[in-house]
């Protein structure tokens, strides 16, 4: 394991040593142990096309606890954001830095960087694939299921970089997954069909079908960043496809609520859902720090 580029890079036993070490981490911080000397004296560069609150306070937060240290980079305030050749920079910050963290619009931005550079690469966004999100929620489901055996992960909503980098960490983990999007919204076709070779897979456009006999439930906004001015058709579109208590009593009884937030309530989950399942959904926010100080440690200590 060199990079974080996408989930789909990464063997189930790659995954399961990640999430091993955030339990390992995460038991750690809260016991008060430091962790400074993992990553001490190392750099990391976060570079931010996207705006974010979860990923940029959890990496900045997670290398400062690992002894290490945070460099910010806005598009404003950096040449790549001017029109510097992506591997003009890569190869500039591998002479300078210890490791590179992208959030993103194009998948191949982030291929780039690993390719031309020669410090490891983690891709905290793009709008094909959202990694880092998808380790901290099967940390999450592991905390509360106790494993990934015979699980049903059902998602609800854009079949977006969420739903595609679910659908692969499920079906690597050997849980069901099952998607209920509307006609036209569906996951990369790719995957899909990738999905159903290696899993098992279903998709349709009903929520209630979807979420049968699920244990793990999980949506997203209707209209991710740079989609606003779609945001009156996504309205029609999704007006059906949304959590809430119909779809809740098809699931099993006891099933969880995955949101990566942010949160738009009585969109894609009713505010009442929602509330009800909060401690599991901001228990996985805050597991985006352990799970990404693991991929840290992993790729730079």
């Amino acid at each position: 394991m060199k990079h974080l580029l996408k989930l789909a890079d990464l063997s189930r036993e790659e995954i399961l040593s990640i999430l091993n070490l955030a339990d390992q981490l995460k038991y750690e911080r809260k016991n008060g142990i430091d962790q400074t000397g993992y990553l001490k004296g190392k750099t990391l560069i976060m570079i931010f096309s996207k705006s974010s609150t979860r990923t940029r306070v959890s990496f900045d937060v997670g290398i400062t606890e690992l002894g290490g240290h945070p460099l910010f980079l806005s598009n404003s305030e950096s040449q790549i954001g001017r029109g510097e050749p992506v591997q003009d920079t890569a190869r500039v910050l591998s002479r300078m830095a210890h490791g590179i963290m992208i959030r993103t619009f194009a998948q191949q931005e982030v291929e780039d960087l690993a390719r031309y550079g020669s410090i490891p690469v983690i891709n905290g966004l793009t709008d094909y694939c959202h990694p880092c999100q998808v380790l901290a929620d099967l940390m999450t489901i592991r905390e509360y299921k106790g494993s990934f055996r015979g699980l049903k992960l059902c998602f609800v909503g854009d079949g977006n970089n969420m739903a595609n980098s679910l659908m692969v960490g499920a079906v690597k983990m050997g849980m069901k997954f099952s998607i209920a999007c509307p006609k036209g919204y569906e996951p990369d076709a790719k995957l899909i069909e990738w999905a159903k070779r290696e899993g098992d897979f279903s998709m349709c456009d009903d929520p209630v079908e979807a979420a049968r006999d699920a244990d793990v439930l999980y949506t997203d906004v209707w209209a991710s960043m740079g989609q606003e001015e779609e945001k009156k058709v996504r309205e029609e579109a999704f007006r059906n496809i949304t959590i809430d208590r119909e779809v809740m009593k098809a699931a099993k009884p006891g099933a969880m609520l995955l949101h990566c937030l942010p949160v738009h309530r009585g969109e894609e989950v009713s505010e009442e859902i929602f509330e009800e399942h909060a401690e599991e959904i901001f228990d996985e926010a805050e597991n985006r720090l352990h799970a990404q100080k693991a991929v840290l440690v992993k790729l730079m200590k």
